[in-house]
């Protein structure tokens, strides 16, 4: 069986089923084809999932420092098994979500497996037989999948993604997490306030390597894992798991074997490039197999596009979403392309972490006389009241003309505190714009606010000279 479309969407993550829906919205005839579950990895068993659990675990730890203002209670215990159905519960209806918002768009759902016969044609495998797609324009967003390691072969059972330890309904006792990058340090964090007894081995010099260079922002986050009792070492190697142990080559050089219920392995990803059949289709990777595009996300195929993670980082859920509309726009014949300036990201560790824009160094490098504000949690009144003091605000700004150049954030809600402070660099605000925005107290933002003051030395709650 043949049919033809305007337009086909392999994938539909985050980035695949935006895709599909905005080009429902511009009138074009599209087709979403989804081997799996409509949302991706992220719904199903990333974002959505660890969120949902990290704010259990997060629960968890407020109500129990609770405890120090009065809060009384006995007996606090976490059900496991209950929390999953309750996940589940949310996955599910978002799922539904999509769906409807797919078919209310004209987008045609197919559940299939799809690869490129050749530049326009598709063959999607079905539960019934094959089915082949002659399409004007395709976007591919099949994703990424976590990296495999010597000595550390996936089993689901022992050694583990982050996908099986999602899915987990009991706590495990001792949890070894190979990588310090996103993912290994949210878990962590999640399973120690679970607790979980919790080691952390990294490669590379620091926690989070690659993602954060402040390293007053890692000292926070160091101190956070010594309050919760998660041992970590950097520049140590995990070299195999054997009989119940993680085997490894510490920071001093000492060989170490550490026992654990469970090994996470969270160190990167790589794109989901390799089954598709991109040679048939002539589409151009680079070594590591990212596909290759400009900023109208065209590969250098015409009518081909790809998008989100299989197009290399920032592998942000976000970022695949404003893809997949650049790429529609562009498809219906928009003037769009891809501009990442004032793109946030966030860290759900506890205290969560967020940036937009440039940090000092990268500032300097690129030719700003680069000034700093920052002002900490510790002197704002309803980081207080919520007994979350550990952290700060900093804002990067050019010093001659006082435009924003970059925000970071780590302490309470910092995920959330990050979106005026995209808005800000997206729109080229000042320091003295958000210094003249009046902002209502007393609420977690005010230190934006306040760090945007404390750049130009006029910060009122703490002592400047």
């Amino acid at each position: 069986m043949t049919q033809k479309a305007e337009a086909v969407v392999i994938g539909s993550g985050p980035g695949g089923y935006v895709a599909a829906i905005r080009l429902g919205q511009l009138g074009k005839e599209t087709i979403l084809i989804e081997k799996e579950n409509l949302g991706g990895v992220c719904l199903n068993i990333g974002c959505i999932p660890s969120k949902a659990l990290i704010r259990v675990a997060k629960l968890k730890n407020r109500l129990e420092a609770a405890k120090q203002i009065g809060v009384e209670f006995s007996d606090l215990k976490i059900d496991l098994a209950k929390v999953q159905t309750w996940k589940e519960s949310v996955v599910n209806r978002l799922v539904t979500g999509i769906d409807y918002l797919c078919k209310s768009n004209n987008v045609k759902i197919i559940k299939g497996e799809a690869k490129f016969a050749g530049a326009h044609e598709i063959e999607v495998k079905t539960a019934t037989g094959t089915e082949t797609i002659e399409a004007q324009n395709t976007i591919i967003a099949t994703g990424s999948r976590p990296v495999e390691i010597p000595g550390f072969k996936f089993d689901g059972t022992s050694v583990t993604t982050s996908t099986e330890m999602l899915a987990l309904r009991q706590v495990p006792r001792n949890l070894v997490v190979v990588g310090a990058g996103v993912t290994g340090l949210e878990m962590a964090t999640m399973f120690a306030q679970l607790g979980s007894k919790v080691t952390v081995i990294e490669l590379l010099e620091q926690l989070l390597p690659g993602v954060v260079s402040d390293t007053e922002i890692i000292r926070i986050i160091e101190r956070a894992f010594r309050k919760l009792g998660i041992e970590y070492h950097v520049k140590s190697r995990a070299k195999e798991y054997r009989d119940g142990k993680v085997h490894a080559t510490l920071e001093d050089g000492k060989e170490a074997a550490i026992p654990c219920d469970k090994v996470l392995v969270s160190v990167g990803r790589r794109p989901n490039s390799d089954q598709i059949g991109l040679e048939k289709a002539g589409v151009r990777i680079n070594q590591h197999g990212w596909i290759q595009v400009d900023k109208k996300l065209q590969t250098n195929v015409p009518g081909i596009y790809a998008i989100g993670d299989v197009v290399g980082p920032p592998l942000f859920a976000h970022k695949a979403s404003k893809d997949g509309i650049v790429a529609a726009e562009v498809i219906a014949g928009m003037n769009s392309e891809a501009d990442y300036r004032g793109i946030a990201w966030a860290i759900f560790t506890d205290p969560e972490i967020a940036s937009v824009g440039l940090t000092e160094a990268q500032a300097k490098e690129k030719g700003y006389d680069p000034i700093v504000g920052k002002f900490p949690f510790a002197a704002l009144g309803r980081a207080l009241l919520a007994g979350e003091t550990e952290g700060f605000v900093k804002i990067v700004a050019d010093k001659e003309s006082e435009l924003v150049l970059g925000v970071h954030v780590v302490g309470p809600e910092a995920s959330d505190l990050i979106s005026e402070a995209a808005l800000a660099v997206e729109m080229g605000a000042t320091l003295e714009d958000i210094g003249f925005t009046i902002h209502p107290h007393p609420t977690l933002p005010e230190a934006i606010m306040e760090a945007a003051e404390a750049a130009k030395g006029k910060a009122i709650h703490i002592v400047q000279k």
